[in-house]
């Protein structure tokens, strides 16, 4: 568990140099521990570090996995998601990130109606078109937005995409600039929504998020060190 907090240091410095270097302030900058596979105990670890937002990619492990965790934090569904799994989704999660069409975010309205409660969503953005991933379309999404914001037991915070997988950094970070232009369309089409969330980033290529506005770095490998086999 040592490894975890020498981890998190080496992350703040880093995450610090990026964001002075794109003439921004640290403090706007929060890392979800992403603990796909990790054991509750290292959860714990990192939350003892001081970092309070933990992403999980599936609702089962999720499920399996949050009463053994003891510290406070926020959780955060960063996984594609069932409509089937919607109502376990709203049970355990603060906020999901993935929401890329209205039929799963009416499941999900739906859901939290019952439940009682207001949930936080991001919308997921295909912003490499490569077919592999999940996300909305950047053309669809002023219609999907306007579906949302009508959604009453759902609250729309901002935007997630998952950078382009390549070896040029050029093309990495346009499609984080791609979600920070798209977001300041929408806020200007729809200005009652705080869409002061941006999602982009993960171990290997979050300073490149943080140069185009990424408000929410997703980082495991690079906190928890590599995967077990």
């Amino acid at each position: 568990m040592d490894a975890i907090r020498a981890n998190w240091h080496a992350l703040q410095e880093r995450i610090t140099r990026a964001a002075l270097a794109a003439g921004r302030a640290p403090e706007e900058i929060e890392v979800v521990a992403v603990t796909k596979t990790r054991t509750p105990r290292e959860v714990e670890a990192a939350l003892d570090c001081g970092l309070r937002l933990v992403g999980e990619n599936r609702v089962q492990e999720a499920a399996g996995k949050k009463d053994q965790v003891r510290l406070p934090a926020r959780w955060h569904l960063i996984g594609h998601l069932q409509s089937n799994k919607a109502a376990k989704a709203v049970e355990l999660f603060d906020l999901v990130e993935s929401v890329d069409q209205f039929r799963l975010a009416a499941e999900l309205d739906r859901r939290a109606g019952q439940a009682g409660r207001i949930l936080d969503i991001l919308i997921q953005v295909n912003t490499s078109g490569a077919p592999q991933q999940s996300g909305a379309a950047p053309e669809q999404l002023p219609e999907l937005a306007a579906q949302l914001v009508a959604l009453p037991h759902l609250r729309l915070r901002g935007l997630m995409t998952i950078g382009a997988l390549s070896p040029e950094e050029g093309v990495v970070r346009a499609s984080f600039s791609q979600l920070r232009q798209r977001r300041d369309q929408l806020a200007s089409q729809f200005p009652q929504v705080d869409w002061g969330l941006l999602s982009m980033g993960m171990s290997g290529d979050f300073e490149l998020a943080i140069a185009e506005g990424s408000t929410l770095l997703r980082l495991g490998t690079a906190l928890f060190g590599a995967r077990q086999a």
